[in-house]
């Protein structure tokens, strides 16, 4: 066990997360048996939120990578620059964490190459070590080191899954969007929109969610709520937020944008 507690006072405000089960707990039981975790759940629906809540209610320095197709290897575990004309080292995000501790977050973890995967074998179970091959170091993970990773599930492609080699190593929690009186207080205290409102947009979110018919990538997010919650609280016409914040964020496609745009026009009475 390391010195700080999960009790002990957070460094930072800890950010607002409504919870929806035991994940929590099984964050805290994950970090204290020095386990690493794997988030799986769909854009926007408070992945990234609650690791920063965790890592804040933990008193965790948090390093978040925001992964995408060409991170490699050496973006997280760092290479040799030229300063000055000599050549130096640098520790990339993964490396500090691992070197003084907290909490590296991979979010979309599968948009990297695949050698990062490998770079995080040895993180991800008992050994957990970090071998630097440049710099000819090993490095072994403090007890308040914690390696979290995240990906959506439903937009994943023969070429970007995550092989059951890896996902085997972690602890992991499945994350969904929340139901329709937890999102709209979320909506709420995000913003500071009225209730009405808030409900409003949770519905329009049901509405859309429940177009299976539409050619849609992803679902309509959390996050996009709160945008269009924000826009209004700001003075902007409803309607004309909602498609700012929604409809264009969700499609490219004319007829399906407009399809879209049927249920805002219905909720607001346009």
């Amino acid at each position: 066990m390391n010195a700080r507690s999960p009790l002990a006072a957070p460094v930072v405000e800890v950010p607002y997360y409504s919870p929806f089960g035991q994940e929590e707990a099984i964050f805290e039981s994950a970090w204290r048996n020095r386990l690493p975790l794997l988030i799986k759940g769909p854009t926007g629906c408070g992945k990234t939120r609650f690791v920063a809540h965790m890592a804040a209610r933990l008193g965790l320095p948090l390093y978040t990578v925001a992964c995408h197709d060409d991170l490699t290897a050496a973006d997280l575990v760092g290479r040799h620059l030229i300063v000055d004309g000599d050549t130096r080292w640098a520790d990339g995000p993964l490396t500090r964490a691992v070197r003084e501790g907290g909490i590296c977050y991979l979010d979309e973890v599968v948009e990297a190459r695949k050698d990062t995967t490998v770079v995080l074998h040895p993180l991800a179970d008992d050994r957990r070590i970090l071998p630097i091959d440049r710099t000819g170091e090993l490095l072994a993970a403090p007890p308040d080191f914690m390696l979290v990773v995240s990906y959506n599930p439903g937009y994943q492609n023969l070429l970007k899954g995550m092989k059951p080699s890896t996902r085997q190593r972690f602890v992991s929690l499945r994350f969904d969007f929340p139901d329709s009186a937890r999102e709209a207080v979320i909506v709420q205290r995000e913003t500071g929109c009225a209730e009405d409102l808030a409900r409003r947009l949770v519905g329009i979110a049901h509405n859309l969610r429940q177009l299976k018919d539409q050619d849609l990538e992803e679902a309509v997010s959390t996050r996009l709520l709160i945008y269009a919650a924000a826009l209004i609280r700001d003075g902007m016409d409803p309607v004309v937020a909602c498609r700012a914040a929604v409809v264009e964020s969700l499609t490219d496609d004319p007829e399906v944008a407009e399809a879209l745009q049927e249920v805002i026009n219905a909720t607001f009475g346009r």
